[in-house]
């Protein structure tokens, strides 16, 4: 987990004015809630008088209450009454929660998760998602792994033939994305199948942002050929798009053993024409979303629960030339990790060593305010080296793309009012 950054961590609709949210990120319990003017607050959810989760609590105006004594916690973290002390008392300074800066933009809520600064970055949002005109849907899920090797699994696309081609639900895509018209789509699988090489591969970087673009091809048929362009900004965000889809990914962590899947599917341009009325076009996306969660991306999991190690990092893969931007996302991680003065795999505090288990998530340093806030160089990083010793292929090629509006589902509520995201 790379400190220092904003990241994701669930929906603006998902908190509501009503009662907390509870979420489960970075490897602790936080609750969001809105004060009375809707202003949006993030704070670590652990009452420090007997650690009861500030997420079952209850809002009283302007703070939230603890569920177990009624310790009631401000906007600022402090604690401001104590009902066993009665309404005159003088409330202990120690009775604090930490409150982690947050900002709502791009229709997803987004927390600062590093050290308190005054003066705090702009949100790692690039123009693929900013300028991005489609209407989409939004919809997350959890997935048992590390976030490292869920990124990787969205950096290429190669494996794509040998892990999705067994259920049924992979012949739609041969019949509508893969077959010829000429054959009725029939040849959708044999055209899928024989598509293996990767060609034209191009990979640029512009901060912290990395681009690739490719062709995945068969290799005796020049015709049968997708074009791809994946954009990877970090700390978390994957964004695909051909010419059947584009979808954007944020791959959050929870912990070590557990990953927040963000996924926001953009409309199909092709039937554009045919929905004209916005609520229609967003119905195919929240089709394919549901598709991706049940079908598609549980092909890949089952992979990813299998590999060894768990966490991803540099010098344990034999990468091949065509894996350059995974080589690339490795070693600017550990870049960005040495600048965030981790020494570990993950966590937040620098670690006493670094060998091959992951380092246990340490806490962050906190803010004491968290209002909702409006947020809004090109050079060259250093490719990992490849199994070959090369550097893979180096080019100026990249992307084209463009953010739109926000939806999204809400959680289940347990407890005494509390929401339950995920």
């Amino acid at each position: 987990m790379i400190r220092n950054q904003w990241y994701p961590i669930l929906q603006p609709e998902e908190v509501g004015n009503d009662s907390p949210t509870g979420v489960r990120r970075f490897g602790e319990e936080l609750v969001l809630w809105r004060d009375v003017e809707g202003n949006l607050v993030c704070q670590g959810a652990r009452c420090p008088h007997k650690g009861a989760n500030l997420a079952d609590g209850r809002m009283k105006g302007d703070s939230i209450e603890c569920p177990y004594h009624g310790f009631r916690y401000g906007s600022d973290g402090a604690c401001r009454a104590v009902p066993a002390l009665g309404s005159g008392a003088r409330v202990p300074g120690s009775l604090r929660v930490p409150t982690h800066p947050v900002r709502e933009r791009f229709g997803l809520v987004w927390m600062w998760w590093g050290e308190e600064r005054d003066v705090l970055p702009d949100l790692p949002v690039p123009r693929e998602v900013t300028g991005n005109p489609k209407v989409y849907a939004t919809k997350r899920w959890t997935r048992p792994v590390h976030y490292t090797r869920y990124i990787e699994s969205l950096l290429e696309f190669y494996h794509v033939t040998y892990v999705h081609r067994d259920h049924w639900f992979n012949y739609i895509d041969y019949l509508l994305l893969y077959g010829t018209p000429s054959k009725l789509g029939l040849d959708g699988r044999e055209r899928y199948l024989a598509a293996t090489k990767i060609a034209n591969h191009r990979v640029e970087t512009e901060g912290q942002t990395i681009r690739y673009s490719f062709d995945h091809c068969q290799e005796d048929d020049p015709a049968n050929t997708t074009h791809y362009e994946i954009t990877f900004t970090f700390p978390c965000m994957v964004h695909v798009r051909t010419e059947q889809f584009e979808t954007t990914s944020w791959l959050v962590p929870i912990d070590d053993g557990h990953t927040e899947h963000i996924l926001r599917w953009y409309e199909y341009p092709q039937v554009k024409p045919i929905l004209r009325f916005e609520k229609l076009r967003r119905v195919l996306p929240w089709a394919s979303l549901y598709m991706e969660k049940w079908v598609q991306d549980p092909q890949d999991v089952r992979i990813m629960e299998r590999q060894e190690p768990k966490i991803s990092a540099g010098g344990i893969n034999k990468f091949i030339p065509v894996d350059e931007m995974n080589a690339k996302y490795l070693a600017m991680r550990a870049r960005l990790m040495q600048e965030a003065g981790q020494t570990g795999e993950t966590g937040s505090e620098p670690a006493e060593s670094s060998g091959p288990g992951p380092e246990p998530a340490g806490r962050p340093a906190r803010r004491t305010a968290a209002r909702t806030a409006a947020g809004g160089g090109r050079g060259r990083s250093a490719a990992g080296r490849t199994a070959d010793g090369s550097n893979g292929s180096n080019g100026t090629g990249g992307s084209n793309g463009s953010g739109g509006a926000a939806d999204g589902g809400t959680g289940a509520r347990t407890g005494a009012g509390r929401k339950v995201v995920g």
